[in-house]
């Protein structure tokens, strides 16, 4: 015999379903997943986008309570210890622009932000992607990614500048920028976040200024992963006469700022890079290539040192159209 639900039990069905539905759609699901993905014009000078400057700020009361996601416990890490972790990042773009992340703030894809599940909010972390060395700095200020095959969510103007919109997640290492290092960090005056001072909104361009078109243009760059930079293994410069390029050995001056362009754990690899991007420099540019070394034997080409972020900043484009090779800012 057919039983007809009664109208009760109708209501009550539909109200589950849509629950359920509520549920999936507020769940990150990273860059091409279902309705999520970059705007129709995204803007088209991304790559002008700073990296968030880090700062000691305090902890948010209520992003920072243990909390629970589809029956998954999840307790923030407030010890103070060090992160570093590799595994798979995602991204999450349009779906989410303007709603607000875990600490109250609008989020919005066109600044250098991350959800964690367990940092403390807000911090700061380095990720660096395996396959390219690409490093960017970025600011955690909400909860995610709820899936167990990754570590780390990032704003859409993050994962471009890791070269990673295509793929939609990736292999990292994300990596948290201790109190000491944010103590130390260089800044200048002018810059969109300055140590010790409480920002509006978390270290980019203002959207304003950005110019859009129909897409943005990534640039893939060959190199092994990079590590947080170690001030204590600069040393002397030298000229190197193989290829023009220098090996730095000398401590750079406070607040000056680099461009890395690649990380190798092969010396050989990376003066083959510093003496071809030597040659391609564009003119009236006076920061030289260098080559260095930092506490992971891994060797750096870099170019630099710069006065300041936004001098380093400025050189980007021009060094990107002459080498083909996009740089990424880098601290002493």
């Amino acid at each position: 015999m057919h039983l007809t639900p009664s109208p009760r039990w109708r209501m009550l069905t539909a109200c589950l379903l849509l629950a359920l539905l509520a549920a999936c759609s507020s769940t990150k699901k990273g860059g091409y997943y279902k309705d999520d993905g970059p705007e129709a014009n995204p803007p088209s000078n991304l790559d002008k986008v700073p990296d968030a400057i880090p700062k000691i700020e305090p902890l948010a009361s209520g992003a920072n309570k243990p909390y629970n996601v589809f029956g998954q416990a999840y307790t923030p890490d407030l010890s103070g210890k060090p992160y570093k972790v590799q595994g798979r990042a995602s991204w999450y773009g349009k779906k989410f622009h303007g709603n607000s992340t875990s600490n109250g703030e609008r989020y919005d894809m066109y600044a250098m932000t991350a959800a964690h599940t367990t940092l403390p909010i807000p911090s700061y972390v380095r990720v660096t992607r395996v396959s390219n060395g690409r490093s960017v700095v970025l600011r955690v200020n909400d909860r995610g990614p709820f899936h167990s095959d990754r570590i780390i969510d990032l704003s859409y103007v993050a994962a471009y500048k890791l070269g990673m919109l295509g793929p939609g997640s990736t292999e990292v290492v994300v990596e948290r920028i201790m109190p000491d290092q944010i103590r130390n960090w260089p800044t200048q005056p002018g810059s969109t976040m300055v140590a010790n001072q409480t920002p509006a909104t978390p270290a980019t361009l203002p959207v304003s200024t950005l110019t859009t078109n129909n897409s943005p243009k990534p640039v893939a760059l060959a190199a092994a992963p990079v590590p947080l930079p170690d001030p204590a293994e600069a040393k002397q410069p030298q000229t190197s006469a193989a290829n023009g390029s220098r090996e730095q050995t000398r401590p750079a001056p406070a607040g000056s700022v680099f461009l890395q362009l690649g990380a190798f754990s092969d010396p050989a690899k990376a003066q083959s890079l510093a003496a071809q991007v030597t040659q391609k420099m564009p003119s009236g540019l006076e920061a030289p290539v260098l080559v260095d070394r930092n506490a992971n034997n891994l060797y750096r080409v870099r170019i630099g040192p710069f006065a300041s972020r936004d001098a380093a900043v400025q050189a980007l484009t021009p060094i990107q159209n002459s080498t083909g090779v996009t740089p990424s800012l880098s601290s002493p």
